[in-house]
């Protein structure tokens, strides 16, 4: 088998000193460097999550070895492969995994990964459009799966979708609307995005002040009939004693925090049903099957209209704002920008 070849490529780097203090630039490197893996990926288009600006960072429980390329999206072209079922100049996707924790990820040219890892781009997809998806728009759409799953219907009632701004929450508003549900988005500082989410499909846009309750009630009035939350801490707490009977909540992240301070009194008097959803270790048969639907009947051409793209060299002001709770949408990577 013929090895693969060294490429020298370029990559957002972040690197601790012995002090501690983290910084951020881009750097040249070579793929000599990469961790060992079957498949060896030219990355064209990556995305900005959550956790990659927690590992830029320097958050431990995301990284503990520096220095280290984040980004937990990647979609890109098979450079050199060892593995049978995949060969040079197929276009895949990898997310997840250990992607960008601990290995190195997609905020670099070239990425090198176990073959298990990699999907091979859906037909009717495209590179680009598979990570102005990414993560966010896999977690949403499992999120959704998990819903119908479990018996969500849209003639129960609405459905509340908390941190709607952000990319895991827009596209969460984008595929309900499309199935029929009506939704209600949650967001701060109403007035900014009232007009942007009604485009997306939401039906009524409310302060997130209304799912912060603070009364100490167990139970308060139902204002809906389930929920998708990427907020956590007392936005979940309230979205699940404000359910009706019945309700399904889903449960994909904790931008507040990963606290959950609440009674019992939502699941054994309303009968409320907490669903969470974690893509990390999604199995492959849901994976593929998600990003089927993703290219096929949940296709989101939306997704554009919240999506802004940039370079490597401007990834640093998009991260500030991720780590400060202020991000807006998708920001697509462009590697070769």
């Amino acid at each position: 088998m013929k090895t693969p070849e060294n490429y020298d490529y370029l990559a957002y780097r972040v690197s601790k000193d012995e002090a501690g203090h983290f910084t951020r630039s881009v750097q040249s490197l070579n793929t000599g460097m990469l961790p060992p893996g079957e498949v060896l990926i030219r990355v064209i288009y990556s995305g900005l999550n959550y956790k990659d600006a927690l590992s830029a960072f320097g958050h431990p429980g995301v990284t503990r070895n520096y220095p280290h390329t984040p980004g937990i999206d990647a979609a890109g072209i098979v450079e050199w492969s060892s593995s049978a079922d995949l060969s040079a100049g197929d276009q895949v996707i990898v997310t997840s995994y250990d992607l960008g924790m601990d290995t190195d990820g997609g905020f670099g040219q070239f990425i090198r990964v176990p073959s298990e890892w990699v999907i091979r781009l859906p037909e009717g997809m495209s590179l680009r459009e598979s990570m102005i998806a990414g993560t966010a728009g896999l977690t949403a759409a499992q999120g959704v799966y998990s819903l119908l799953e479990a018996g969500q219907k849209p003639e129960s009632g609405p459905l509340i979708v908390t941190g709607a701004r952000g990319a895991v929450g827009s596209f969460a508003v984008l595929l309900l609307a499309r199935l029929g549900f009506r939704v209600i988005a949650a967001v701060s500082k109403l007035a900014d995005d009232t007009d942007k989410l009604k485009d997306l499909g939401a039906d009524d846009v409310i302060d997130s002040e209304i799912t912060d309750d603070r009364s100490g009630k167990a139970l308060i009035r139902p204002l809906w009939s389930g929920g998708f939350d990427t907020v956590g801490d007392n936005t979940l707490a309230t979205i699940l004693k404000a359910c009706q009977y019945g309700g399904k909540i889903i449960s994909v992240g904790n931008v507040s925090s990963g606290k959950l301070n609440t009674t019992v009194f939502p699941f054994i008097i309303r009968g409320i049903s907490l669903i969470g959803v974690a893509t990390q270790e999604t199995p492959m048969a849901l994976r593929n099957k998600l990003w089927n639907k993703l290219a096929g009947e949940w296709k989101l051409p939306e997704a554009e209209k919240f999506t802004t793209e940039a370079g490597l060299n401007e990834l640093d002001p998009y991260l500030n704002r991720m780590i400060n709770k202020g991000s807006r949408g998708r920001i697509l990577l462009n590697l070769w920008k």
